[in-house]
């Protein structure tokens, strides 16, 4: 009798198979720092320095080059260890997520610390001025860190208006920072030519930039996706070139200078008797209208929160969330997709208007190079990686994304490992790219992707943004 063919081979063993993945993850690990080689090359391979005879000489960094090529190979062949063995253990163990199981939405602990992160956030942003007075020993010396501050909290603000817009109706706009220039330009023109204050040119520059929302929001009425991207991307590009070539209503490319500064209700923040030192029994320093903008867009950023909050146990907030999930079931359950949309992109608007005249107020100057593309693109990063919907995921990456450009100024220890000539200013925006891709690989759907839904059965429960995807929700 001739013996079985399939008999005569044998199975691959466990450890046969091991040895297969091992070499696969090694190649892929490989193939990665092949390419970190590959763009090293032009990039950092070789430094022009200035020689004696007023020429440039090209000295090459080859061993900078190995370190990166090495450090992305260990980080590659680590992520993909890891990710090995999360796979093994989930094919060993059922997942609570399968649609055919019972599913566990009981808060778990990452889930309960977030309920009290906002309290947190709160209170450490109302200390923060006298933090950093403490820190650096004077109220001068603490100008830097309050300027900055502020400035975290302006994209906090940011991230907050359009986190209605992509987070909660979950249509992408790309062209948010147009509505940002709205309210700059309205402040600044309103305050130059009409002589009104803040406080009046406030809510005129919200109630502009929401007209603008309304009137981008009708032309993209039927689009979705990667059209609408487009769309709102263009948006915001017609308002840059507009601003820079209607030099007869907004000044050109020169931008406006001279606008009016914010007072305290009227009290201007000057050194006169009737300045707000004196009205308030204090020694003059310019610091105090410096601390005063930072409260003053602390308590924007807030009533953002608040509003945005509200609005989500609003039917208006249900309708942005079932057309976030599925435009199609939307309708079907007699929800005006078009109001919906409307007033999705005018709420964000108006929020991003009031950001826009808070930093025409704090610069004293605009111009159409404030509002690029990039500014868009670093909001809707926020966005995306705090986690769509989540406030405090919005505003913990606000936090990283333009506090952490700032940290990377100085990071002086980085010269023990590559040298003296290594400047850690120069590959700021490189390690800070990279940090995102990693944030992206490891948490895809943001950095909290929970999310508490507007209605609840008996009892409220925190469900995570993959069950929600996969129906569970």
């Amino acid at each position: 009798m001739m013996a079985n063919p399939a008999k005569t081979l044998a199975a691959p063993t466990a450890a046969d198979r091991a040895a297969t993945d091992m070499a696969a993850i090694i190649k892929d690990a490989a193939l990665f720092a092949l390419v970190t080689f590959g763009l090293c090359v032009p990039i950092v391979a070789f430094r022009t320095d200035l020689s004696q005879t007023s020429a440039l000489d090209l000295v090459p960094r080859w061993g900078l080059v190995a370190i990166l090529c090495g450090i992305v190979f260990v980080a590659r062949l680590g992520q993909r260890l890891v990710l090995a063995n999360r796979d093994a253990r989930r094919a060993l163990t059922p997942s609570p997520t399968q649609a055919t199981e019972a599913v566990d939405a009981t808060p778990n602990a990452s889930q309960k610390i977030s309920a009290y992160a906002l309290p947190a956030f709160l209170g450490v942003t109302l200390a923060f001025p006298l933090l950093a007075v403490l820190g650096t020993g004077g109220l001068g010396e603490s100008r830097y860190w309050i300027d900055l501050g502020i400035l975290i909290l302006t994209y906090v603000m940011l991230g907050w208006g359009l986190n209605i817009v992509v987070g909660l109706a979950g249509l992408l706009d790309l062209g948010y920072v147009a509505f940002y220039a709205v309210g700059a330009y309205s402040y600044a023109l309103l305050s130059t030519v009409f002589d009104l204050s803040f406080w009046v040119c406030l809510p005129l520059a919200g109630l502009f930039a929401g007209l603008w929302g309304m009137v981008l929001g009708f032309p993209v009425l039927r689009l979705r996706g990667d059209y609408l991207a487009i769309v709102t991307l263009a948006f915001g590009e017609i308002i840059r070139l507009v601003l820079i070539n209607w030099t007869d209503f907004s000044g050109g490319a020169a931008g406006i200078s001279s606008i009016p500064r914010a007072t305290f209700f009227g009290i201007p923040f000057t050194a006169d008797e009737d300045g707000f030192a004196a009205k308030v029994g204090l020694d003059f320093s310019p610091m105090h209208r410096v601390i005063f903008l930072y409260y003053l867009i602390l308590a924007l950023a807030l009533i953002t929160n608040g509003v945005t909050l509200r609005l989500r146990r609003l039917p208006i907030g249900r309708a942005w969330e079932a057309l976030r999930e599925d435009e199609i079931a939307c309708r079907s359950l007699g929800i005006n997709t078009t109001n919906t949309k409307l007033t999705a992109f005018a709420l964000g608007a108006m929020f991003g208007g009031f950001a826009g005249s808070f930093f025409a107020v704090r610069q004293g100057f605009v111009s159409p190079e404030s509002f690029n593309f990039l500014e868009s693109a670093i909001i809707l990063a926020i966005v995306v990686l705090g986690g769509m919907g989540s406030q405090i995921g919005v505003a913990i990456a606000a936090v990283a994304m333009v506090g952490g450009p700032e940290l990377l100024r100085n990071l002086g220890f980085l010269k023990a490992v590559f040298g003296d000539h290594f400047d850690p200013s120069e590959y700021r925006l490189l390690l800070f790219g990279l940090a995102m891709v990693i944030m992206m690989i490891w948490r895809p759907r943001g950095l909290i992707s929970e999310r508490a839904p507007s209605i609840v059965l008996k009892e409220r429960k925190r469900i995570s943004g993959s069950l929600v995807k996969e129906g569970h929700g």
